[in-house]
């Protein structure tokens, strides 16, 4: 059973989305400032943090950021919930460490679809999985552990499913529309600009291993085996 975190200042709106969520079976916790949910996180590590970027106290983005930079809670999906819809919003909050982000206003029913979309294939993988390396890169999928040349680098919980998914397919192009149902759970209600937008994050963050994530020009993406060359 899942457990979201439900972080919303508008209290009759927490109060809908934790009435559907308990009936969808989920267990939940509502807060309604950051400072609260972040004791609430670390009280109960959620599965999820539904996060409203608008708070009484200070701005869901801090708390995002807050959630990522510590270790109990870094791999935690988190979804962000906003008026504001525009483009520039959408990537702050993606490069805040949002593994997803709902416009408001929405329909509370696709909205529990949704987290049920996101949390499946945000599942801890099992342990015993044999680290996967190609070049520079080492994706420890037990651990939930990803090295650049031998150093570690923290990913987001989307960015880890992203690159384990591009890793464990080499040399094989995946389109945005299967990046989008695949690595994502869903199948049309997210802008492929917004894969475009995470894939650049994750590029960044190969460093010297960058040129390995390769963009084929009008298709997709895809990770390159030096050893097969």
């Amino acid at each position: 059973m899942s457990h979201v975190l439900i972080v919303d200042d508008e209290q009759d709106l927490a109060e809908l989305i934790d009435f559907n969520l308990r009936g969808a079976g989920f267990t939940t916790r509502v807060a309604h400032t950051g400072e609260v949910a972040q004791a609430a996180a670390r009280e109960q590590k959620p599965d999820l943090v539904l996060l409203d970027l608008m708070l009484p106290d200070m701005s869901g983005m801090d708390v995002c950021r807050q959630l990522r930079a510590s270790t109990l809670t870094r791999d935690v999906l988190i979804v962000m919930l906003t008026a504001k819809g525009e483009e520039a919003d959408r990537i702050r909050g993606f490069e805040a460490g949002a593994d997803d982000y709902v416009v408001k206003p929405f329909s509370v029913r696709e909205l529990v679809l949704r987290l049920k979309a996101i949390l499946r294939r945000g599942s801890t993988p099992a342990d015993g999985v044999a680290p996967r390396i190609i070049g520079a890169l080492k994706l420890d999928v037990g651990a939930h552990r990803f090295y650049v040349e031998g150093k570690e680098v923290q990913l987001t919980a989307l960015e880890f499913r992203l690159l384990e998914y591009l890793m464990t397919r080499p040399g094989r192009v995946q389109t945005r529309d299967q990046l989008l149902e695949e690595v994502w759970g869903l199948s049309s209600s997210l802008e492929t600009r917004t894969i475009d937008t995470h894939v650049m994050r994750l590029r960044d963050k190969l460093g010297p291993a960058r040129a390995l994530l390769e963009t084929v020009r009008g298709v997709g993406y895809r990770i390159i085996d030096p050893s097969a060359a």
